[in-house]
């Protein structure tokens, strides 16, 4: 029932944790989800993947021999981000692609990036990051800002802050 905690942690989120998968990956964090799977796809893909079943469903807990499994108490997705965070502190320090879970690059030349961004990102951004697997571009604008400001409000004093001093 209990995955190994390590900041490295790869996780499988069940189809009850959307949003929480995608503020995972927005964290750094290797995160699968699929919005319609089966349970036993699921679990077979976490063990043949070797991630953590981030779960709130509660059938999970009832399995036999099922051990790479972390129980979401919180329905809430705020909270949710917190307890994973407590239970395996804090992510790799690369990002991940929201949609599709790819590793984020630092753009090597703005002139790559002039048709995948708005023209006004483009003529006053800078900064550019772009998905390894899908090729989305990501850059720093207002919802990171609001996106961090979140985060800092929630681990205020815990573990989030905590660990950036390390």
């Amino acid at each position: 029932m209990n995955c190994e905690r390590s900041h490295e942690t790869r996780f499988i989120a069940d189809a009850m944790l959307g949003r929480l998968a995608r503020w995972l990956r927005l964290l750094g964090f290797d995160t699968l989800y699929f919005r319609d799977i089966e349970d036993r796809d699921l679990l077979r893909i976490a063990l043949r993947e070797e991630r953590c079943l981030l779960t709130r469903d509660t059938h999970f807990l009832t399995r036999k021999n099922l051990r790479n499994l972390f129980f979401v108490r919180s329905d809430e997705p705020r909270e949710q981000v917190k307890e994973v965070i407590r239970a395996f502190g804090r992510a790799p320090m690369h990002g991940r692609c929201v949609r599709c879970n790819g590793i984020l690059r630092s753009v090597d030349r703005k002139d790559s990036v002039r048709d995948a961004v708005p023209e006004y990102v483009f003529l006053h951004g800078s900064g550019f990051l772009r998905c390894e697997v899908c090729g989305g571009v990501y850059w720093e604008g207002t919802h990171l800002k609001r996106f961090r400001a979140m985060l800092d409000t929630l681990f205020h004093d815990g573990p989030w802050e905590e660990q950036g001093r390390e």
